[in-house]
């Protein structure tokens, strides 16, 4: 049977090979510029021998280390804005009870002010139709029907609205709010 070079007697005092294949032994990194330092770091082991082994391996390990502070501050900057856009869409809704951008809410003054406004302009034309068929029985039947809707419209009003407008609650400041 044939040795094979695995099988050959090490020399005494010599260790292993310093630098494995890391290509065949490890997980692929996912970073290409981590996997070049790593791979230059190797390729220097090799060259200088492991009397600098040390240095390399210190060397190597800062800038993985600096690539994961970078990591981590970038990580918890978009945490931290992702917060405060939380808070500020917080505090938009508890002022109005709405997002901004979805019209006014209801019962609020822009609403009463559109409805109102919309069967004052109706009440003209239906008006005219009702005095000229049915004569003053049809206008007070015309009239009857737009207070009634207008009535109709403001009970539909939120309680908390007729009550007033109270200030609303403000957020309390700091992370834990």
């Amino acid at each position: 049977m044939m040795a094979r070079d695995t099988d050959a007697p090490k020399e005494p005092g010599r260790a292993e090979d310093p630098v494995p294949d890391l290509k065949k032994d490890s997980a692929p990194l996912r970073d290409p510029e981590l996997r070049r330092e790593l791979d230059a770091t190797a390729h220097t082991l090799k060259e200088l021998g492991p009397e600098y082994e040390a240095e390399l391996i210190d060397s190597f390990l800062e800038k993985v280390g600096e690539r994961i502070d970078r990591r981590m501050d970038a990580t918890a900057d978009r945490q931290v804005r992702r917060h405060l856009a939380e808070r500020q869409m917080s505090a938009a809704r508890s002022a109005t009870g709405r997002l901004p951008g979805e019209g006014p809410a209801p019962g609020s003054f822009g609403e009463r002010f559109g409805f109102a406004a919309v069967s004052l302009v109706l009440a003209i034309p239906l008006s005219a139709i009702a005095a000229y068929n049915a004569h003053l029985p049809g206008l007070l039947v015309t009239w009857a029907g737009i207070v009634g809707v207008n009535v109709a419209q403001a009970a539909r009003m939120p309680l908390r609205r007729r009550a007033g407008d109270r200030e609303p609650e403000r957020p309390s400041e700091g992370w834990g709010a």
